[in-house]
């Protein structure tokens, strides 16, 4: 029982608190530290996206629009899991990283996902990859919104740009305190 409690699907106790969230989710903090291992984008700034986006509701859905202003109907997006990846965006790491046996709604996959995303921006766009605000808004917006700052013109999304900043910000902070033991965890885990 205590092998498979990490592993677990369900929205951990505490999202606001990194190291929470690590010592709940065991696998989690290897996933995300395998991810920043390969595409160098840190661990906090991947809890903020997901935290944005999810919540840490692994099978979240855009929301659905409404007939009439009652009826509920189609959804205004493909976005899905985690990370709230739209279709073709997902299509398209999947292709590039030949990771075809990825899915949207599994953590280690998504935190894979937002590293090669941001990667991508850094070299595309240019923008560090700690800076959680201008990657959000490339991540929100897409290379070419970003590029033609589509985002200008959306104060909400500026807020909540700054919102991801701002939880990124206290994710790196509590991951200060808890990170060398849940390194030291990792390295005593047997698998």
């Amino acid at each position: 029982m205590l092998v498979t409690s990490g592993c677990a699907v369900g929205v951990p106790k505490n999202i606001g608190d990194s190291c929470a969230i690590f010592q709940q989710k065991r696998d989690w903090y290897e996933s995300a530290l395998e991810s920043y291992e390969k595409w160098g984008v840190p661990i906090h700034i991947q809890m903020a996206i997901i935290h944005q986006e999810s919540r840490f509701l692994h099978d979240a859905k855009a929301p659905r629009g409404r007939l009439l202003w009652v009826i509920p109907w189609f959804r205004k997006s493909s976005a899905y899991g985690y990370a709230q990846v739209t279709d073709s965006t997902w299509d398209w790491y999947l292709q590039e990283t030949d990771s075809w046996w990825a899915d949207r709604d599994e953590f280690e996959d998504v935190v894979d996902f937002i590293g090669w995303y941001i990667d991508r921006s850094h070299r595309k766009l240019g923008i560090p990859k700690t800076d959680a605000y201008h990657q959000y808004l490339a991540f929100h917006e897409g290379y070419g919104g970003y590029q033609r700052k589509t985002y200008r013109h959306k104060k909400w999304l500026l807020r909540v740009a700054r919102k991801v900043q701002h939880q990124a910000n206290i994710y790196q902070a509590q991951l200060l305190r808890c990170q060398d033991s849940l390194k030291k965890r990792w390295s005593l885990w047997p698998f």
